[in-house]
């Protein structure tokens, strides 16, 4: 049977990726061109702004003598700062007590006999959508359970680990809980919309409701993505022999292991509870200064990769013992030392990754590239509605080189949100377009710091996943995503649904 274009360029992308060099050595020659490129820009002087320091942007000699100084001085410090690393190992400590103890086997049989098999990929999307309240612990946590269960249902673990991760990072602004995102956002589209307002006040979710009805926007089109086009590419891709040895087998669950089951399930319960106690009143040390929750300045919300891990290392302990996988402390710290033997690759991608993406941003070459282009559609003068699709797709390619939200928007804010004011668009409704461009490329792009963790997840069925295989399984979720998201909240604009609370489309 004759393979249709979009596979034959599907295929193309796959090829093409797989040429690359390993994913270390492809962030070490990248931070080497950097270095290169710096040297040749730093000698021009440029009339973008840079709204951090309100004075002309200057790109940083990265080869000149102290900037090498620096760089072998503050080796160590970049790289165990690297923010996804400590979320990523402290999470996946406490994860692989919960899997190789068996305990999230069990939990899996059971919710897989009571979940119809239709309905696994919307819910698996779901999840992701939802763990995005937990910052990035979704990564570590909802991706390779993607994985899992799909195996466990008889179906492509890649095609799991691809829905997994449209939900997380595919469909990042896409939640109807709020989260430390929100308050974040809201502070630099504020800061952005007081330059031509002074007294201007945003609210902290000012596009909750959006990215509410976005989340069924997303499970819908994911769910249709994995199960009609990826999961169906798949179907050539033989697993490796062995594969998942750890992972969800079919036989009954015994009744030592149910019992084990319910009662670390019941001591996780027990657990929220207190926790839940402890964060309900309003001078609780768990809150921010002012008594809020919803904020990164709330302990809380720091706090909650170390709560993933007690709360997986809990039950899974309980677990182990209960049902006798575990036969003594040994068989504990062996599962945790286990966990970490699958990251080892993990570590070194981020040791050079760390690398690269500090010489990227301390150049100030992201930040150059932004402001270009954000300048460049101002200078387009399109109509409204065309101005916001711009956007979109201007905060999705520039999401390629520059991957932390609140960096992009810091950056993109102080342009767009005064730009677009003077052309009568709310500064709410600019938060909202940006947020859509900076959530469809995050799948697509090798530069951003988890990528490497999700093939690392991959080659546990597929030992030759590559950074082609990756991208290319997640690239038509990405362009059915910009397409659908774009129509719908345009959509949303035209019916004059409220974006959240205190929000507008026009200014004034």
């Amino acid at each position: 049977m004759q393979k249709k274009w979009i596979e034959k360029f599907l295929d193309g992308i796959e090829k093409a990726g797989n040429r690359l060099p390993d994913p270390a050595i492809l962030f070490l020659y990248l931070m080497l061109f950097v270095w290169a490129l710096s040297l040749i820009l730093s000698n021009f002087s440029y009339h973008e702004i840079d709204p951090r320091s309100g004075a002309p942007l200057e790109i940083k000699n990265l080869l000149q003598g102290t900037s090498m100084a620096s760089f072998l001085s503050g080796m160590i410090k970049t790289f165990i700062s690297f923010p996804p690393l400590g979320v990523v190992l402290l999470a996946m400590l406490g994860v692989g007590v919960a899997e190789y103890s068996g305990y999230i086997n069990t939990g899996l049989k059971i919710v897989l006999r009571i979940t119809p098999s239709s309905l696994i990929t919307p819910m698996l999307i779901l999840v992701g959508i939802i763990s995005h309240t937990a910052t990035d612990a979704g990564y570590a946590l909802v991706i390779p359970l993607g994985g899992i269960i799909f195996m466990a249902a008889g179906r492509h673990p890649l095609a799991g680990i691809a829905a997994a991760f449209a939900g997380v990072s595919g469909g990042f602004s896409a939640n109807f809980i709020p989260s430390g995102i929100d308050p974040l956002l809201q502070s630099y589209t504020q800061t952005a919309a007081q330059i031509i307002e002074p007294g201007m006040q945003v609210n902290p979710l000012n596009n909750w409701l959006f990215t509410s009805l976005s989340s069924i926007i997303i499970i819908l089109t994911g769910w249709y993505v994995t199960d009609k086009i990826v999961e169906p590419r798949l179907s050539g891709v033989q697993v490796d022999e062995n594969a998942g040895e750890s992972e969800v087998k079919f036989d009954d669950i015994l009744p030592a292991e149910k019992k084990a089951f319910w009662t670390a399930t019941m001591v996780v319960v027990i657990s929220l509870l207190l926790l839940y106690l402890w964060v309900y009143p309003s001078d609780s040390p768990l809150r921010a200064p002012d008594g809020k929750i919803a904020t990164f300045d709330a302990p809380i919300i720091q706090s909650i990769v170390p709560l993933i891990f007690i709360l997986a290392w809990l039950p899974g302990a309980i677990y182990g013992f209960m049902s006798g996988n575990f036969k003594n402390s040994k068989d504990l710290v062996q599962s945790m030392t286990k966990a970490m033997h699958a990251m080892s690759y993990y570590v070194v991608m981020a040791f050079f990754c760390a690398l690269f993406i500090d010489a990227f941003i301390s150049s100030n070459i992201g930040a150059l590239l932004a402001l270009k282009g954000a300048n460049f559609l101002k200078s387009l003068a399109l109509p409204s509605q065309v101005t916001i699709v711009g956007i979109i797709v201007l905060t999705a390619l520039v999401n390629l080189l520059v991957g932390s939200a609140s960096a992009k928007w810091a950056l993109l804010s102080p342009v767009f949100v005064p730009m677009l004011m003077q052309l009568g668009i709310s500064p709410d409704l600019t938060q909202a377009a940006y947020r859509v461009g900076d959530s469809v490329s995050n799948i697509i792009t090798p530069l951003m710091p988890y990528f490497p963790l999700v093939v690392v997840f991959s080659q546990r069925y597929v030992k030759n996943t590559g950074i082609g295989t990756l991208v290319s399984m997640m690239l038509p979720y990405s362009f059915i995503f910009i397409i659908i998201w774009t129509i719908f909240l345009l959509l949303y604009w035209f019916l004059g649904i409220p974006l959240g609370l205190q929000s507008s489309y026009t200014f004034p």
